[in-house]
């Protein structure tokens, strides 16, 4: 039986996770855009019954109440909307007291992920180097609005984590339709050594999220989709 799924955001992101649904047994029962849902309106459990999972890509001033909404519901939900960090320790406690299931993530392309265990090796190496500084670079299209990037971010952290004490320098642009670019870089007199990932298209996220709907069926908990990526079949 194919698993049902809600859109809530029907923008470019959720066009895209519509366009691949049928790839994953999934079929698309709803379709909420800003209009249909208008302050999470309609985002109700007698509204949403005939839904197995929720895939979420809005805006970072609607998702949290989305999430609150989607939990109360009773609903299991993908997001991948970004720009609401501040957030989201509170919305993880509402979901942990619920007992919900939940799959937040600032980046749902796979290959991202293996790109930052990447990073996150070249750093661990790095860290015992004095002579290299690390930078990091991102840019995305013009209509992105954090900056920068939750993405940018995370490799971040990953680079921290694995031992690198340094600091790390971080520029982000914002231009015309690129779907993303990260590249960071390890610098010394002698030379520099550059690792990039380039998305081509928001098929590798709308995959990724579809993907993580099918995990989070039947699991309860707020996993962050860095700490599941490895598991999805």
């Amino acid at each position: 039986m194919a698993l049902r799924i809600a859109i809530v955001g029907y923008g470019k992101m959720g066009r895209a996770v519509e366009r691949l649904a049928s790839e994953y047994d999934c079929e698309v029962v709803r379709r909420l855009g800003s209009s249909e849902n208008p302050n999470g309106g309609a985002l109700l459990a007698d509204q949403l019954k005939e839904v197995d999972v929720a895939i979420e890509f809005t805006t970072a001033a609607a998702a949290p109440g989305n999430l609150l909404k989607l939990v109360e519901a009773g609903v299991p939900v993908v997001s991948g909307t970004t720009g609401w960090t501040a957030e989201l320790e509170a919305v993880r406690a509402v979901a942990k007291a619920k007992k919900a299931s939940v799959v937040w993530g600032p980046n749902f392309s796979v290959g991202l992920h293996h790109f930052r265990k990447i990073v996150g090796e070249a750093a661990r190496r790095f860290a015992r180097e004095e002579a290299y500084g690390v930078w990091g670079w991102e840019i995305h299209h013009a209509a992105k609005k954090d900056s920068p990037s939750g993405t940018l971010l995370s490799l971040q952290r990953e680079i921290s984590q694995s031992g690198y004490t340094g600091s790390v320098s971080l520029a982000a642009n914002r231009a015309g339709l690129v779907s993303g670019t990260h590249e960071i870089g390890f610098d010394s007199a002698e030379d520099t050594i550059t690792l990039r990932h380039m998305a081509k298209s928001r098929a590798g996220f709308a995959r990724g999220a579809l993907r993580a709907a099918r995990w989070i069926l039947g699991r309860e908990g707020f996993f962050e989709f860095a700490e599941i990526v490895e598991q999805l079949d």
